[in-house]
């Protein structure tokens, strides 16, 4: 068992920057490929970025160049930088583990991007 817990949401202006944290509790976080997705209000929950064990990321195309996903294993911690953030990034950001079949997910914190 997995638990997700996120941090680091809030208010920013556009252009400004966040770094959104996910802490995880349980064991064995190292074979766990975990993402970062979104989800803005009206809209279905999107992937914004993820990572695999062994360190590789992939980007959504609408945040390449602008976030930054990575991982400390000893820490059992995955972050997202996001830098030139713009009104578009406003949603729910959640976490998210999986390995085989096993999906777990944190309950999300909130980014608004606004002047």
């Amino acid at each position: 068992q997995v638990q997700l817990v996120e941090s680091g949401g809030g208010l920013v202006q556009p252009g400004g920057s966040l770094r959104l944290t996910c802490a995880a509790s349980g064991s064995s976080f190292s074979i766990y490929a975990m993402g970062w997705y979104r989800q803005a209000p009206g809209n279905a929950r999107e992937l914004v970025a993820q990572i695999t064990s062994d360190g590789s990321t992939n980007y959504a195309d609408s945040v390449k160049g602008r976030f930054t996903m990575s991982r400390d294993n000893a820490k059992k911690t995955v972050y997202l930088q996001m830098v030139s953030l713009k009104p578009e990034d406003t949603a729910v950001y959640y976490c998210r583990g999986t390995y085989y079949t096993m999906t777990y997910w944190g309950k999300g914190t909130l980014v608004t991007v606004s002047s």
